[in-house]
């Protein structure tokens, strides 16, 4: 007897032997159980995943001699013959060969008359498109209103083709393609039975190769069989087919998580003694990359189309999110350009030395030394400002209301200009004189102690450039006369903030309680640390207000300061009442070296992480520190992004700011009641906001718009100028 391929010996012959095909299946069932048969069905999908052994199965089912079910005997001499393809009253037709219209009316004039044997007359036509517009038109007719003894078994790959008239005349069918896992396992049941020997690691090639086609997978399955003398091992198949071994891709991947640009080198080397489609290396590996992806984000979803799900979990762990992302975007990048590279090769591992170039390093640490209008928020991150911070508070508060317009006019000079109006009173007039000669030897050196850093290196700077701001402001500020009004009342103490507009406003308000989380762990301090810091470091920022007062503001004044900074001192004191919600911040561990909470929320946007690190610290709490182990608990909501590397650099950023621990990041619920850095920041921005909204409030301007023209103030637009020192 003659060798009957695999592909036709193990072809279905039944609904309940149809692989992966349930949604057809089903619906066919139901209605040859319920009577609902309709006259014309049409079945579409890719070449070889069932569409004519649906049709030969419906026909069986038809003209089963037992009767029309959906479970056709199998045994009798009807069902033989269909599956024999023998059957008269199964006509099948090819409409590739027989497309001219002639053929379609010559099969038409038989449609009138009974079976011959079974009960109905069933014509399938195979790949229906490729009929003329003539043939379509000449069936519309009978395909619309058929003889009830007569079923129409239509068949196609590309259903656009056909017009819409013959679709509106059908029940059409859309076939699947089969997905390697599929395959495999229909695969190893048909060689278990063939009693064939084989390796799975085989047949997920045959089954990737097959493309979702079964009927090619059966082919191929056939091929490997004879190749390798009746057994199907890796070896053989991956010889048979061309392609390249799976395993060199992931040896090309284990390289780039090692950050090893020689093994790389090296495994490419390996890789051109076979010969490979250079472009189909990097096709692989921007499949792998996504299924790595895939594998970070949603592990569950991973599939196993190579057979390497295990590999890959393991893989996804030694690359964080960005490096998948990018590596991805660059092999298709480079994909795209080898088309102008000298060679395949040469493409290939200058794209491979690209992703080691370009590997996210996270954003690098921010400059120590601050700018003068961007600095003041990395200033306040540094060590020496965060110890520094807390003696400033008070005298900011305190003398914010009798700083001048132009004084006021750049908003980061608020914090340190109105220092200089406490340092007046308290050291008496002929003092002020005295300090503008020291300043420039004593501003550099006490750079780690009480004054903040940009008194030493940003007011200098900033007094220069507010000279420009100062011509602008020089013309209302006479008009205004503001040295007079203060000395009377407390709530006057304003009028001189009127003419400089709502931005100038704002800026004093802020500058009377910036950074209300600092001034808490320093409250105790300021009623005697006002006194006696400003007598040593004061002169050092005093040399920025010096001139710039003398530009607007007569030396009169300047005396007369003393009786009004005893007049504004209940001005101020509403403005830092949001701070009593801020938590305590330590600026350092706590004395037994310890890092609590506390300390790790201060600490924090010191440390300089960027990026998805960043992200992931910011979601993190401190739930224990023993000195030599500490133990960060982050928010299971940002688990997905979590790596070894992520936490590697946390490690690192925590030593350099002398916190030098054996670093474990454990992913479980976060406690209630305890911030993290991130909605502590997310709570501080609400408070500046509201804070940046009440200045506005009180702009007399603003008042002036809103009762007079019915303005009215967008609370959702206001923008705090305050410095986010996250």
């Amino acid at each position: 007897m003659s060798y009957q391929v695999l592909a036709r010996k193990w072809r279905p012959r039944n609904f309940h032997e149809l692989i992966g095909q349930e949604h057809v299946s089903r619906a066919l069932v139901n209605a040859l159980d319920q009577g609902r048969l309709h006259h014309a069905y049409l079945f579409t999908g890719t070449r070889g995943v069932g569409k004519t052994t649906l049709a030969r199965i419906l026909a069986k089912c038809l003209n089963c001699e037992e009767g029309v079910s959906s479970r056709p005997c199998g045994v009798c001499g009807t069902c033989r013959e269909i599956d024999e393809g023998r059957f008269v009253d199964l006509i099948e037709v090819d409409a590739a060969s027989r497309t001219k219209v002639e053929d379609t009316r010559e099969l038409l004039d038989n449609v009138q008359y009974a079976p011959t044997q079974g009960r109905y007359k069933v014509y399938l036509i195979d790949e229906v498109h490729m009929l003329s517009t003539h043939s379509f038109n000449a069936l519309l007719k009978t395909l619309e209103e058929p003889p009830p003894h007569v079923k129409f078994l239509l068949a196609t790959t590309d259903p656009q083709k056909l017009p819409v008239t013959i679709l509106s005349r059908c029940l059409q069918f859309t076939l699947k393609n089969m997905p390697p896992v599929r395959v495999v396992e229909h695969l190893s049941d048909i060689l278990a039975r063939e009693e064939v020997s084989f390796e799975e690691d085989a047949l997920w090639l045959l089954g990737k190769a097959a493309d979702g086609s079964m009927r090619d997978a059966m082919s191929l399955t056939d091929q490997a069989i004879a190749f390798g003398h009746g057994q199907v091992r890796r070896e053989d198949v991956a010889a048979m087919l061309g392609t390249l071994d799976h395993r060199h891709v992931l040896a090309l991947l284990e390289c780039l998580a090692s950050l090893d640009a020689a093994s790389l080198l090296a495994e490419v080397a390996t890789l051109a003694e076979q010969g490979p489609d250079y472009g189909g290396v990097l096709d692989d590996m921007a499949s792998v990359f996504h299924r790595l992806a895939i594998a970070q984000m949603v592990p569950s979803a991973l599939d196993n189309g190579h057979g390497d799900r295990d590999a890959l979990l393991a893989l996804a762990s030694r690359f964080t999110g960005e490096d998948v992302q990018l590596y991805y975007q660059i092999a298709l990048q480079g994909r795209g350009d080898m088309a102008n590279a000298p060679d395949a090769r040469t493409a290939l591992e200058m794209t491979l030395l690209r992703m080691l170039a370009f590997r996210p390093q996270g954003v690098p640490r921010p400059a120590q030394t601050p700018l003068p209008m961007t600095g003041q928020a990395e200033g306040a991150n540094a060590p020496g400002a965060q110890a520094s911070a807390p003696v400033q508070q008070a005298p900011v508060q305190q003398a914010s209301v009798q700083a001048a317009p132009a004084q006021q006019a750049p908003v980061q000079e608020a914090p340190a200009q109105p220092q200089q109006a406490p340092a007046a009173p308290v050291a008496s007039a002929p003092q002020p004189a005295a300090p503008v000669a020291e300043p420039a030897t004593e501003a550099q050196p006490p750079m780690a102690d009480e004054p903040p850093p940009w008194a030493t290196e940003d007011v200098p700077q900033d007094a220069r450039d507010a000279g420009f701001r100062d011509v602008a402001q020089d013309a209302p500020q006479p008009a205004a006369a503001p040295e007079p009004e203060p000395a009377q009342t407390a709530a006057p103490a304003q009028a001189p903030a009127a003419p400089s507009s709502a931005m100038s406003r704002l800026s004093a308000a802020f500058g009377s309680s910036a950074q209300p989380e600092a001034a808490e762990s320093s409250a105790p301090l300021p009623p005697e640390a006002e006194m006696a810091a400003p007598a040593r470091p004061e002169p050092a920022a005093s040399p920025a207000p010096e001139p710039v007062v003398s530009e607007s503001v007569t030396p009169e004044p300047v005396a007369s300061e003393p009786a009004v900074a005893a007049q504004p001192m209940p001005e101020p004191a509403p403005a830092p009442e949001p701070a009593p919600t801020a938590v305590p911040a330590p600026s350092a561990p706590s004395a037994d070296g310890r890092l609590n909470h506390a300390a790790w929320l201060e600490l924090f946007p010191s440390l300089g992480l960027g990026g998805i690190t960043r992200n992931i610290g910011a979601h993190c709490l401190v739930e224990h520190d023993d000195g030599t182990h500490l133990k960060l608990r982050l928010d299971p909501a940002q688990s997905a992004m979590m790596a070894e590397v992520h936490q590697d650099r946390i490690r690192k950023a925590l030593a350099g700011q002398g916190v030098e621990r054996v670093l474990e990041i454990s992913v479980a619920p976060l406690p209630e009641g305890l911030e993290t850095p991130h909605s502590r920041r997310i709570r501080l921005l609400g408070e500046r906001h509201v804070r940046a909204v009440e200045a506005l409030r009180a702009d007399p301007h603003i008042q002036s718009m809103e009762q007079q023209l019915g303005a009215r103030l967008i609370e959702e637009s206001v923008n705090s100028f305050e410095p986010d020192d996250f």
